[in-house]
């Protein structure tokens, strides 16, 4: 037992170092980014996707060893920005379409865990449909809080996927060793909405897949000064730049 008690901490460690300099990649990439020309833009930007998927990744693992996210934010963050730096995390970014009217902005303490968790649950959606299907993400403004509906277009989560699912997003404590796959993700997202009060739920999707609809709560949200100009309801896709956050504080 002390020997794993080791092990866990040595390797708690070791990725906690790998999540710094990942965070110190992603913001030399995009000091690079504002430094050089045209003709070195499209590889930066390249190797700026990339290292944000390996951010996704060590962060997720960090997240299920107890530990927390490399990155904070000291600000409020709109959704639009919250919604692009979830897209800019996960492979098929260019599949996301994404359709937001709201400027209202989640707390700076809150941003990068709600912004996490809607990674996971993109990532998901994209991951179980066809290649060249789209995966849409609506969000409304409502009395309750801000509702963010993910919709993926492949085959309907039988009812037995859609309770393991369900079960996995709840919060409730999980057995890593029985996890694999995909459901590494959702037990990330299962912790992170415990964490905020998120509210996350299954139901079939208008467009033939599964559909995951997330509540955040109006607690989460925080009064913009200055929250940018409104979206009005415009359609935008793909990985737009957001701003870099800041390594999380030492343990």
């Amino acid at each position: 037992e002390r020997r794993t008690a080791a092990a866990e901490a040595a390797s708690a460690k070791s990725l906690s170092r790998v999540q710094a300099k990942a965070v110190r990649m992603l913001a030399d990439l995009r000091d690079m980014q504002d430094r050089h020309g045209e003709e070195v833009l499209g590889d930066l930007l390249r190797l700026d996707h990339s290292t944000s998927q390996l951010g996704l990744i060590t962060d997720r693992l960090a997240l299920l060893m107890g530990g927390r996210s490399s990155r904070a934010w000291n600000r409020p963050i709109v959704m639009e920005s919250i919604l692009r730096g979830a897209v800019g995390r996960i492979a098929a970014y260019q599949r996301v379409r994404m359709h937001c009217s709201t400027t209202a902005a989640i707390s700076g303490y809150a941003a990068e865990g709600v912004m996490h968790l809607l990674a996971e649950l993109m990532d998901n959606a994209a991951n179980f449909s066809p290649p060249v299907d789209e995966v849409h993400v609506y969000v409304e403004e409502r009395t309750a809080g801000i509702v963010i509906t993910i919709e993926d277009s492949g085959l309907k989560m039988a009812d037995a996927a859609m309770r393991h699912a369900e079960e996995a997003v709840s919060g409730r404590a999980t057995d890593l060793a029985s996890l694999q796959g995909t459901r590494l993700g959702l037990a990330v997202v299962g912790r992170l909405a415990a964490k905020y009060g998120v509210g996350v739920s299954y139901r079939p999707s208008s467009r033939g897949g599964t559909g995951v609809v997330v509540l955040v709560p109006p607690q989460l949200l925080a009064q913009q000064r200055d929250p940018g100009p409104a979206l009005t309801g415009r359609t935008f896709g793909g990985a737009a730049r957001v701003p870099v956050p800041g390594p999380a504080p030492a343990a």
